[in-house]
């Protein structure tokens, strides 16, 4: 019963990293499993990454005088 909740306990950091990489839309597994090789440094690699990639950007605005192609 011990093992069980240790592995619980260790397999912590890498779902919250799985969890946060998707709802920013990246990839759960890729993520998950990169956390077990470096587990701090991913979770501190996904709070800088683009956010962008899940929403759409908006395309600029060109000025009144400028035609589009």
């Amino acid at each position: 019963m011990p093992e069980i909740l240790l592995l619980c306990v260790l397999l912590i950091p890498q779902v919250v990293a799985g969890l946060y990489a998707k709802s920013i839309g990246r990839s759960f597994w890729t993520w998950f499993f990169l956390s077990f090789i470096i587990p701090i440094i991913s979770l501190v690699i996904l709070l800088f990454l683009d956010k962008d990639k899940k929403e759409k950007r908006q395309p600029y605005q060109l000025a009144d005088h400028v035609d589009r192609p």
